[in-house]
């Protein structure tokens, strides 16, 4: 694609009142966020993962556009992972909004939880030293939870102004809850984390047709600009490329699945080939637990302590 917005740290106007903020390099809980704002309107796509980044991002949405903390009137956390939400507390008056399915999953996995996990540390062993490792830039312990004042299922039409705006579902994907915001008269979505752009893709739910199926759905719209989960503003072929890992890596488990190898074996074993060059590479770790459990039907959830140590391993042995 030609690179319209340079992938740097910071805000970038897209046209027409919106607004994306994105944090290189897009890894561990560098996530992306928007502005949608129509005169004094506005909806803000997703918060970051501690209150100290997101009163930045907003401070520099206040210098450019005029909409600051204190004017926010709506927040969409397009999921439940917390550099997406745990900055919901800079904005108290805003309106939050989430599907049904990430409003539950919010509250399974507080920031208390992160703060613990992140202090242990090597304490816990290799998932705690990998965990304490990725999660060291970001303060758990300040977080003014703020969960969401609204919840739908399926979509949800809304007006920033006189802006249309449609959140649609999509999820179990990523996470059990995940939510597009499409901006059709704007020819724009914000994805949330069903994309990842040059990173690797983190299936902590399934089912993978689903994700491919969210995939799908972004590539059948009429937009010019869509703005990831983590990584840089992209286009439809960057969209098709996540759809590809993930039916590769799809293909790839069912593979050892069938022929009897473990989670561990099998993750330890997937080349990555032309998405070696991926960030985070050790994720197939966890994609790979979420295929075994969609595979067995079972619906066996592995600790996710389990999986970090997985994680850690699988990025030792592939370095």
């Amino acid at each position: 694609m030609t690179q319209r917005w340079e992938y740097t740290k910071g805000l970038k106007d897209i046209g027409n009142g919106l607004y994306a903020w994105l944090q290189p390099d897009g890894g561990w809980g560098w996530s992306n966020a928007g502005l949608i704002r129509d005169g004094e309107a506005s909806l803000l796509v997703d918060t970051l993962f501690d209150m100290a980044l997101t009163r930045d991002m907003l401070t520099a949405m206040e210098d450019a556009t005029g909409i600051g903390a204190g004017k926010i009137g709506t927040i969409v956390n397009t999921h439940a992972n917390g550099d997406h939400c745990h900055g919901n507390g800079c904005c108290p008056q805003a309106e939050i909004i989430a599907s049904e399915a990430s409003a539950r999953e919010m509250a399974e996995v507080p920031p208390a939880t992160l703060a613990m996990f992140k202090a242990a540390g090597a304490k816990l062993g290799p998932a705690g030293a990998y965990f304490a490792d990725v999660f060291a830039p970001f303060d758990f312990d300040n977080v003014e939870e703020r969960t969401p004042t609204k919840t739908f299922s399926g979509a949800m039409d809304m007006k920033v102004g006189d802006k249309a705006v449609r959140l649609i579902e999509v999820g179990p994907a990523h996470t059990g809850g995940d939510v597009l915001v499409h901006v059709p008269g704007d020819r724009a979505v914000f994805t949330g984390d069903i994309l990842f752009i040059d990173g690797t893709p983190l299936m902590w739910a399934g089912p993978v047709a689903n994700w491919i199926r969210a995939c799908e759905t972004i590539t059948r719209m009429d937009v010019d600009v869509i703005v990831p989960g983590h990584g840089p503003i992209t286009d439809k072929a960057g969209v098709r490329r996540v759809a590809d890992y993930l039916a590769y890596i799809d293909r790839e488990a069912r593979k050892r699945f069938d022929a009897g190898l473990s989670v561990r074996e099998a993750a330890l074993d997937i080349a990555l080939g032309e998405f070696s060059s991926w960030g985070d590479a050790e994720r197939i770790a966890v994609n790979v637990d979420s295929l075994y459990r969609e595979y067995r039907g079972d619906g066996k959830v592995t600790p996710v302590i389990e999986l970090f140590a997985l994680m850690a391993e699988v990025r030792n042995a592939k370095r």
